[in-house]
């Protein structure tokens, strides 16, 4: 027979809690999972800040900005979730994404948070080649349209 598996308390990518045998309250460590997971699942930011909103909307998530203040203060490059009245904060890993509604771009978390420059369109030249450029123009559409880039 193997031996059984001994489980920290919190799984160790996103801080999820575990359940014990015996263990009083297991629904609160329950809901903070399904909270943490709900905001995780598939993120979208109403976007960047470092105050928390006067009013928050349950479920409304934002990404803490370098100098938070109130209540996100000391969770800075977190994702801020509000739900049951409160915010829960969820540290990002490399490899996360989430879609920022502010600015439609999806921004990509790897030793920090990363957004592509969006470039500027092709301009000056002692030669202009108005294919080259159209061709240009449209690649950097097709990549706002896709959320990669930022509309200028």
């Amino acid at each position: 027979m193997s031996d059984p598996i001994t489980f920290a308390t919190a799984s160790p990518r996103h801080g999820l809690p575990f359940l014990f045998a015996g263990q009083i309250q297991k629904e609160f460590f329950v809901n903070e999972a399904h909270a943490l997971v709900d905001a995780l699942l598939h993120p979208a930011i109403e976007g960047v800040d470092i105050t928390p909103p006067s009013a928050p909307v349950e479920g409304e998530c934002w990404l803490i900005g370098d100098t938070p203040t109130g209540a996100w203060e000391d969770h800075a490059g977190k994702l801020a979730a509000y739900q049951a009245g409160g915010w829960i904060f969820a540290p990002p890993r490399d490899g996360l994404r989430v879609l920022d509604r502010a600015t439609g771009q999806e921004v990509l978390y790897r030793d920090g948070w990363q957004r592509p420059v969006t470039p500027s369109e092709p301009t000056g030249g002692a030669t202009v080649d108005a294919e080259a450029r159209a061709a240009i123009s449209e690649l950097i559409e097709v990549l706002i349209v896709s959320g990669i880039l930022a509309q200028g």
